[in-house]
């Protein structure tokens, strides 16, 4: 049985009536459609509500749903003749980060996302979605050759943060982030940025700078995770909520503050529900953004990605 969230109850609960009655309807021969018809215009009048309200706190719940699609999903169902690349030349393999070349709707693209794993082994494999600076370094190298080869790039990121281990940091995990952030200022090809779950911190950061930075409805992006927000101020993660709202991490509060290009709808009950419409809603608008993106020169692109950057912030004299 798929895991429910606290607001999902209800319209769980609704959903198991819905299906009692046609279970009983088909056993019994008895006319039920009205009634039918009925329920299942309440379910909808009452998911259509439910997430239309749902707090910051609820949405970053969303976003971290077990059965939402993960990047490798993305890529295999938006695209063919994905070839994974592996490496950063220097240390190893971070299979935390994961991209590779593929065929978008006839146009060759690099793909290039955090992974996170659907079970404790794939977790711990993927390192939770938390890559270590040979991540960072092999997500350049591949940006790299992308821009070698003329194709555009486009990052999906979902991370709980970059990894804060010891080895993490002796490795030179803050250069590596700054070191992607400027060089991809810098990228001759079109890149296109898309948070697909959770967005925190430098770990979502490095991989983030684009032409188009992209979020879906349910998914945030921050300097710090609600915890962790709760944890410094508060001295206990019991204040989640609070954080959540103090912090404006979601997809709309991004688009208030411009920080971000444009928010992806999902669909009704979130990613989760739907895989397959996700993954085709977010395919058609790639295509959409990287046909706007080719029409306009290099020299443009990189001076507009540069100047839509300095732009935020604000500066109190």
């Amino acid at each position: 049985m798929a895991m429910l969230l606290d607001f999902e109850q209800p319209i769980a609960a609704l959903e198991g009536k819905l299906r009692e009655m046609q279970q009983l309807a088909h056993d019994s021969q008895v006319d039920v459609s009205e009634a039918v018809a009925a329920l299942e215009a309440k379910i909808k009048a009452l998911k259509k509500e439910t997430y239309a309200n749902l707090t910051r706190w609820q949405r970053v719940q969303l976003s971290r749903h077990p059965d939402r699609p993960y990047t490798l999903d993305y890529i295999e169902g938006m695209s063919t003749k994905f070839v994974e690349l592996h490496g950063d030349r220097t240390v190893r393999d971070d299979k935390a980060m994961v991209g590779g070349f593929a065929d978008l709707d006839g146009r060759s693209v690099m793909f290039i996302g955090q992974q996170k794993g659907r079970n404790t082994k794939q977790r711990q494999f993927r390192n939770f979605g938390m890559p270590n600076p040979e991540g960072y370094r092999k997500a350049l190298r591949l940006m790299k050759l992308a821009e070698k080869f003329n194709k555009p790039i486009i990052t999906l990121i979902d991370t709980p943060g970059a990894f804060p281990g010891l080895e993490a940091e002796e490795r030179g995990q803050g250069e590596a982030i700054a070191r992607n952030l400027k060089e991809m200022f810098l990228l001759k090809v079109p890149v296109i940025c898309v948070v697909i779950g959770e967005g925190a911190s430098g770990g979502a950061l490095g991989i983030a700078i684009g032409d188009r930075v992209l979020m879906l409805e349910n998914t945030w992006y921050s300097v710090i995770s609600p915890e962790s927000c709760s944890s410094i101020l508060w001295r206990s993660w019991d204040y989640k909520e609070q954080a959540a709202e103090a912090l404006k991490l979601t997809a709309s509060d991004m688009m208030q503050a411009k920080l971000v290009d444009g928010i992806v709808k999902e669909p009704l009950g979130g990613a989760h529900t739907a895989p397959n419409k996700m993954i085709d809603v977010l395919k058609k608008t790639l295509i959409k953004t990287l046909d706007e993106l080719d029409a306009l020169p290099a020299e443009e692109r990189i001076s507009q990605r540069i100047d839509k950057f300095s732009a935020m912030g604000v500066v109190v004299e």
